[in-house]
């Protein structure tokens, strides 16, 4: 969370569906990288006009490119630009941008605008996985799926292009986070990604392109075998089924599995001889990069939330998560409950009592009571009503809150009807835990974790180099998902490793 004024998801969504709404007219198009012919309402070069509109609304939403390292940015669009001159779309401009976020996800959007996370960079081991990932996405480009899935929510009447879009955008956490953003302020929004079919062809050109550029395929499937290692450790530590697939995850928005990778390297012939991995020039380019949560947009502490900058904290009992986003902190708890936490918007200038009696001029949340209260010193006022939500009748509690800085910031919780107030007294005791920070606190949370490469030394072991990792749970769960090692398996001297330090 890190900026001073925030737009609802709501409106950006129905914005972006009115500004789509004009291109009503279907036509023929055609896949430039298979021929295949379909219906959609946007042509090639307003595709290429909607890539450059979107793209700075995209950078706001996820908190923007990754500055830091420059040369890593460089770096990354060099291996995009080289993958994406295999490709058959010639007349597009390809950006590739880092965004300075932990979660694990890349995606593109039309006109050539592929996006790739910190968070994914941490978690790839070569630049051949690295190459992989960003073939998928230019796969997803030379074959217009975005305008293929336009055209197909037109012809079935869903009225929501802006949510096709959106869908294909906002994969992984950060999609289904933004999505409960949206639940908690004025009903579920469900947000259609790529079909099966379409992920497949994705996959079957990203292997294309790789071996084009001379990469080892088979990078494809070890970038998968990770990403799976890391969706169960993040299972495992938030007490859920390691087996099953989060619907908050990189896999859920994209649905590959080993087996059907395997059988796109296949049907693309296998690797060339002398095919490249780069493992070594790849580990240090990210040697130095920050890794989780960066201090200047809040750090996530176990059950704590903690901003540095804007000095304040929260926590949430046990059973609920908290997902850092660029304006909003995410709660995700028991039952489906949701809550969130930004500023409110507009900011009131007046008492808190008033903003509640005037909270949505529009007359969709209307309070029945409303509470004056402190909080921990700080004014503050609190009610209750009922709203509808696609998914029925919900519960629901906004609290505001005014910082010591003169910032109201506005907690919001939703849970369905049927549970009755069964949780609105985890809701109240975390909007009762929200506190200011004073700087030596703040100064114990404004250190950003990083990835950092060491050379694996004779009588290293995993246990002795995960005991140096900084991680909060699961060191050795944490540095053998990073270094794509299986249970059991231990380093060599000479190996170049990850390691999560200061």
């Amino acid at each position: 969370m890190s900026r001073t004024k925030t737009t609802p998801h709501w409106r950006q969504l129905a914005l972006l569906t009115a500004a789509l709404g004009a291109l009503s007219a279907c036509a023929t198009g055609t896949s430039p990288a298979t021929g295949r012919t379909f219906s959609t309402p946007i042509s090639e070069q307003q595709e290429a006009q909607l890539g450059r509109e979107e793209h700075p609304k995209i950078l706001d939403e996820f908190g923007g490119e990754y500055k830091e390292k420059p040369e890593l940015t460089t770096y990354v669009s060099s291996v995009g630009q080289f993958i994406a001159a295999t490709s058959e779309r010639k007349d597009v401009k390809y950006t590739f941008t880092v965004l300075n976020t932990p979660d694990v996800n890349a995606f593109a959007v039309p006109g050539g605008y592929i996006y790739t996370t910190r968070g994914l960079l941490a978690l790839a081991n070569n630049e051949a996985e690295l190459a992989s990932v960003l073939g998928h996405e230019t796969g997803h480009i030379t074959a217009r799926h975005t305008a293929e899935r336009m055209g197909q929510a037109q012809q079935t009447q869903l009225g929501v292009l802006g949510a096709t879009l959106l869908g294909a955008v906002l994969g992984g956490q950060t999609g289904a986070d933004l999505a409960g953003g949206v639940a908690s302020q004025y009903g579920q929004v469900r947000l259609a990604g790529y079909s099966q079919e379409q992920e497949f062809e994705a996959d079957s050109l990203g292997v294309r392109y790789m071996k084009r550029a001379t990469y080892d395929p088979q990078a494809s499937a070890t970038f998968l075998s990770e990403l799976r290692a890391q969706t169960q450790l993040e299972a495992k530590l938030a007490g859920k089924d390691p087996n099953v697939v989060d619907d908050t995850n990189m896999l859920a928005s994209h649905p590959r599995t080993v087996d059907r990778v395997q059988r796109a390297i296949q049907e693309a012939g296998g690797a060339q001889p002398g095919a490249m991995l780069e493992r070594d020039i790849y580990l240090s380019k990210i040697d130095g990069m920050v890794f989780g949560d960066d201090p200047s947009q809040g750090v996530i502490a176990g059950a704590k939330f903690v901003h540095p900058p804007l000095r304040f904290a929260f926590e949430v009992p046990s059973g609920y998560k908290l997902v850092n986003l660029p304006d909003v902190v995410a709660i995700k708890g028991p039952k489906g409950t949701l809550g969130n936490l930004t500023l409110a918007s507009p900011q009131p200038s007046g008492s808190l009592t008033a903003a509640m009696q005037n909270y949505d001029p529009k007359g969709r949340i209307v309070f029945d009571n409303i509470e004056n209260f402190t909080v921990n010193g700080m004014e503050a006022a609190t009610a209750v009503t009922r709203v509808n939500t696609n998914s029925g009748s919900a519960n629901y509690r906004a609290v505001l809150i005014r910082h010591p800085s003169g910032k109201v910031y506005e907690f919001v919780f939703l849970s369905l009807a049927d549970l009755g107030a069964r949780y609105d007294g985890d809701f109240q005791k975390i909007a009762t835990s929200f506190r200011q920070i004073d700087a030596n606190e703040a100064q114990q949370y404004n250190k950003a974790q990083r990835i950092r490469i060491v050379t694996v030394k004779a009588g290293d072991t995993v246990q002795s180099l995960s005991g140096k990792m900084v991680v909060a749970d699961d060191k050795e769960g944490w540095f053998r998902v990073l270094n794509g090692l299986t249970n059991g398996q231990q380093v060599q001297a000479g190996q170049k490793v990850k390691i999560v330090a200061y």
